[in-house]
């Protein structure tokens, strides 16, 4: 049993305190820990300032074994109750394999169940796909980690994807991961336990400041952190507008006022790459996020990506990942991963991974 005690008394009419608020934490597998403990630790605290039980949490898994984090940790659960009404808000962690768990009946229809009987249903990182698989999402906001955007957005196009750290609605929350859970949870708390205790919590955690919901991930984006001239700028945003239908260098550099030779010369200065490669990486790039995260065919993602040739992709991607495209469709701990470096133009990975197109 893994109920560890803390959630929001609520006023009553005449003001007097009344039950703690009670919250369920569904943890999948291959969850993040960090996660859990961002979600949790706010909570706590709020409880020891309060110096009262002001929320009370329950880890719960699908089957009410133990679930594993990708970094090892167990986290003991309880099973989830055929019982309605137990919680005011759920929580549903998630991090790898969500094509996987989105599949779960048993799970979209406890989420529905519960969604009808009043309960506030949050999606955290991928557990975001958890709510759109189960429908609650349609037609409404949903925050979800970049390296999953592309992936969503092909996946439940009824949804508003956006880039936004999380969104908070009266019976919906969702949220990227990372440290905007932090923010989630403070601006959740303060919603209903008051601002001033929020402000608090977020001095004990040393957050500098609550992130609202109209704050976007990644704000100062490494094109604009990076030293890049406009040319190069525009070039790449017209490679990441493209990526289906790529555009010849020559018509690249004349698009942005420069020869190819120039434009050459400019990449190799600002990415220390040639623009080629590193157009290919970038739709090596979208590809890899389409096989793993989507049900697209393998001809589906190559075609998505500009590649003509399936044989021609195919080898592409061996040479980048290491294994065929068939091979890569489940975003797990253990599959390939495309790395990016950071405070460069976005995104900018290592060119000489990726082999030129002949």
């Amino acid at each position: 049993m893994s109920t560890l005690s803390k959630s929001a008394f609520e006023m009553s009419s005449t003001g007097d305190l009344r039950s703690p608020r009670r919250v369920g934490i569904l943890v999948l597998p291959q969850f993040s820990n960090l996660g859990l403990a961002l979600v949790i630790e706010p909570m706590a605290i709020a409880n020891w300032l309060s110096q009262r039980t002001l929320y009370e949490w329950t880890v719960l898994s699908i089957d009410g074994e133990p679930v594993q984090a990708t970094n090892g940790m167990i986290a003991p659960a309880r099973p989830v109750s055929g019982e309605t009404g137990e919680f005011s808000t759920i929580f549903v962690i998630a991090s790898f394999e969500p094509k996987k768990h989105a599949k779960n009946r048993k799970v979209k229809a406890w989420l529905r169940r519960e969604s009808v009987f009043g309960a506030q249903i949050g999606g955290i990182e991928t557990g975001t796909e958890m709510l759109a698989a189960a429908s609650l999402l349609d037609g409404r906001p949903a925050a979800v980690h970049w390296d999953n955007l592309e992936g969503f957005q092909e996946a439940y196009p009824n949804v508003k994807a956006t880039t936004q750290l999380y969104t908070i609605e009266p019976r919906l929350i969702t949220c990227a991961g990372g440290s905007g859970i932090i923010d989630m949870m403070l601006e959740w708390i303060g919603q209903h336990a008051g601002t001033e205790l929020a402000a608090e919590i977020s001095q004990h955690l040393l957050h500098a400041r609550i992130r609202g919901t109209s704050e976007v991930q990644l704000a100062r984006t490494d094109l604009d952190a990076a030293p890049m001239n406009e040319q190069v700028s525009h070039a790449i945003r017209l490679m990441q507008e493209s990526v289906a239908a790529p555009i010849s260098c020559e018509d690249l550099a004349a698009a942005v006022g420069l020869s190819k030779r120039q434009l050459e010369r400019q990449f190799k200065h600002y990415t220390a790459t040639a623009p080629l490669r590193y157009y290919v990486s970038l739709r090596l790039a979208t590809a890899h996020k389409l096989l793993q995260q989507t049900e697209l065919s393998v001809s589906q993602v190559a075609a998505a990506t500009g590649f003509d040739s399936l044989e021609h992709f195919s080898r592409v991607y061996k040479t980048k990942f290491g294994c065929p495209p068939s091979r890569d469709r489940s975003q797990s701990w253990e599959a390939p991963v495309m790395r990016q470096r950071v405070s460069t133009p976005t995104p900018r990975w290592l060119p000489d991974e990726t082999p030129a197109p002949r």
